[in-house]
């Protein structure tokens, strides 16, 4: 079974890559790009096969190394 994980930072905590990345793009002539925000995208091969309990062992690594949830929020999608 396959899980994907979205982690992106919270609403208000600085984002330097992203505007490093939204100055890039200005710089590259592409304009209107107001706002950038960077995350990261975790892909995870599991042996479980039950998707209930896929779910909540993802969570669990989100909770304990996957995301610093004092700054970032994450998602877990069970493919």
């Amino acid at each position: 079974m396959k899980a994907r994980v979205h982690v992106t930072l919270k609403p208000g905590v600085l984002d330097p890559q992203g505007a490093a990345v939204r100055h890039s793009l200005g710089s590259l002539g592409f304009e209107g790009v107001e706002k950038v925000r960077q995350g990261k995208v975790i892909e995870l091969e599991l042996a479980e096969t039950d998707k209930d309990k896929a779910t909540k062992t993802v969570t669990d690594m989100c909770e304990k190394l996957l995301a610093n949830t004092v700054i970032e929020n994450y998602s877990v999608e069970i493919l």
